[in-house]
């Protein structure tokens, strides 16, 4: 994998900005995938089309299992994208419209995680999840969160992300632990 050298003073920025929520509290593991999951759609563009008006809600969903709870609301709350005021919506299950632009898919016995990736495959909604067991292709989103060395990274799938047609802001990717392209 090929990395280019990014200017240290907007990385060290970017990082600041991302884990801000975070830094200030000793979190567990669900706090600071909520703090990126609230932090991740700056850094993402999608097709004009997925807003019906310009000011229609931006939507994260969380699908399945909710490992969460009022922390996201917490960290959404009066935030927006843009003129989109950010929304959170808990669903049993996903399907191509749903409505969402970021969804973290978290499975359930209503829809697996694999089941749930599959319902939105190819549309602009950037899916997230949790690392699965090794060699289970099935869980993986386009960004998926790691424990490296007991701290919560994120892997990132951009040619997942390209074909559905978001752009990943190359800030965002050169914080990821690694990127497939």
């Amino acid at each position: 994998m090929e990395r280019r050298q990014r200017p240290r003073r907007w990385t060290a920025l970017l990082a600041a900005c991302l884990l801000a929520p975070v830094v200030a509290k000793a979190t567990p593991q669900f706090e600071v995938e909520a703090a990126y999951l609230a932090k991740f759609a700056p850094f993402v563009v999608w097709p004009q089309t997925v807003f019906p008006t310009p000011k229609s809600p931006f939507v994260i969903c969380v699908q399945g299992d909710d490992p969460f709870g009022a922390q996201l609301d917490q960290l959404t709350a009066g935030q927006s994208v843009g003129a989109h005021p950010v929304i959170v919506r808990r669903l049993p299950r996903v399907a191509s419209d749903s409505g969402c632009q970021i969804a973290y898919l978290g499975g359930s016995p209503v829809q697996s995680q694999g089941d749930a990736l599959r319902a939105v495959e190819g549309q602009p909604v950037l899916t997230v999840t949790d690392a699965g067991a090794a060699g289970d292709d099935s869980g993986k989103g386009m960004v998926r969160f790691v424990l490296i060395n007991g701290r919560v990274r994120f892997l990132i799938d951009a040619g997942k992300a390209g074909q559905s047609g978001l752009a990943i802001s190359s800030k965002l990717l050169a914080l990821a632990a690694d990127v497939a392209r």
